[in-house]
């Protein structure tokens, strides 16, 4: 056991100085000031690692891996044109050492930028699980915790490789599940694409087999107008109403996006106890538009935050979601006291831990010790007096001195420390050699 001392912690969700906490085995033990925490456990090593601060690892609550590979083909394109000549031309030149490679690049990224837990939201499946399984190694590999969401795709306009029929759905999710059971840094829970990827009863299958293994399920919802429009001419519901006319909306769903939501929607959404992941700079990336944090977060709807897709949003970072959820929220309200730093660093950190049903996302007692340690003596931390809001609206990455996954150094100084980025960016070249050419 190994009680640590640092010059700002945020424990048990709140910022407290010249504070503590006590590791074993990669897990937190307790949290407290040092004094109690010595005479709690007199015979542990100490560790004061200074001045710093360190915030719980940062947990990427929607992401779709592969898609870094394409960073660049489909800017500044409305989401149509994206998602037809760029999504799915190109996914298709993926097998899944190329799905693999993508996934070390994606997440090697992320670890880079503080992210220790991601949802990687998969649908590249060809009928089966070994694609999903590389991406689960590829997680292992660099050292990042993985919820592999497994996408429920059914809608006969997308890619052959995505579909599955309902009962292919349900076994390849259900043997995926199985075959990680166990696994200390990775999970499988259901993810019915969408009401226009997925029919009713994929969706109402997804929602099932979620209460069957005993997990949440994820599903994208409201993200773009036209998705709204359609539902409303095709059901003469919104995409929410649809959803609980199917049974559907509960404490166990996980919305992503919920940009084109209204007051009613909202208040659905809150009744059945369901949740919401926000993706800022993807939504903005794409112009599908700003989903309504302020009044999703007063009417008490858990929100966590994702970056969404490495070609619809080419930064991966928490950190960057954070300072762009806040600062959207605060100009589309008019009102600079709309959203607060602490908010989004919950949404960025807790809620997502909340959301998933895992012990991640806090520096608390029985929590993972997934960490980011930050340098307190780094310029856009400064001044000192106010570095603890400078973490979400200044800090640059070259302020993330370490990112720790189960107690152990994934990150260090901006570099992996468990792939070498040379080897990497030559795999990433021959993965994607003549692409440009032919885009």
């Amino acid at each position: 056991m190994t009680v640590v001392r640092a010059e700002w912690v945020f424990a048990d969700d709140r910022w407290q100085q010249r504070f503590g906490f006590a590791l074993q085995g990669g897990r937190i033990l307790a949290t407290g000031p040092l004094t109690e925490l010595e005479e709690s456990f007199p015979d542990h090593e100490r560790e004061d690692w200074g001045r710093v601060a360190v915030v719980p690892g940062c947990v990427n609550a929607h992401a779709h891996s592969f898609q870094v590979l394409l960073r660049g083909y489909g800017d500044d394109r409305p989401f149509m044109s994206w998602r037809d000549s760029v999504l799915y031309p190109f996914s298709e030149r993926l097998d899944s050492d190329g799905i693999r490679t993508g996934a070390r690049f994606d997440f090697a990224e992320m670890v880079r930028h503080g992210i220790t837990t991601v949802v990687e939201f998969f649908y590249l499946h060809d009928r089966g699980n070994q694609n999903d399984l590389a991406v689960v190694e590829a997680a292992a590999e660099v050292g990042l915790r993985i919820v592999l969401a497994r996408s429920m795709y059914d809608w006969s306009g997308a890619p052959k490789r995505y579909l599955e029929t309902t009962d292919e759905a349900v076994r390849n999710t259900r043997e995926l599940h199985e075959a990680v059971r166990g696994h200390r840094t990775a999970f499988v829970q259901p993810a019915p694409h969408s009401i226009h990827g997925a029919s009713p009863e994929m969706i109402q299958a997804g929602a099932s087999l979620a209460e069957d293994l005993d997990t949440p399920f994820h599903i994208h919802v409201a993200e773009g107008r036209y998705e709204r429009d359609r539902s409303v001419e095709r059901h003469g519901l919104s995409p929410v109403k649809f959803l609980d006319s199917l049974g559907v909306l509960s404490p166990r769903a996980i919305l992503v996006h919920c940009v084109w939501v209204d007051p009613e929607d909202l208040a659905l959404i809150a009744e059945r106890g369901a949740s919401i992941v926000h993706n800022p700079s993807a939504n903005s990336f794409l112009g599908d538009g700003i989903a309504p944090l302020r009044e999703i977060l007063a009417r008490g709807i858990p929100v966590a935050l994702g970056t969404d897709g490495g070609c619809t949003n080419s930064r991966q970072s928490i950190f960057e979601e954070m300072r762009m959820a806040a600062l959207l929220a605060k100009a589309i309200a008019a009102d600079g006291a709309a959203v607060g730093a602490d908010d989004v660093l919950l949404a960025g950190t807790a809620r997502g831990g909340e959301i998933l049903g895992l012990p991640v996302g806090r520096i608390a007692a029985d929590h993972a010790a997934d960490l980011v340690v930050l340098d307190l003596d780094a310029l856009s931390l400064q001044p000192a007096a106010t570095a603890t809001k400078q973490v979400v609206y200044s800090m640059q990455p070259e302020a993330i001195r370490r990112v720790i996954v189960g107690g152990e150094t994934v990150a260090e100084d901006g570099r992996p420390t468990r792939v070498d980025p040379a080897e990497l960016r030559a795999t990433i070249a021959e993965t994607t050699k003549g692409w440009e050419s032919s885009s």
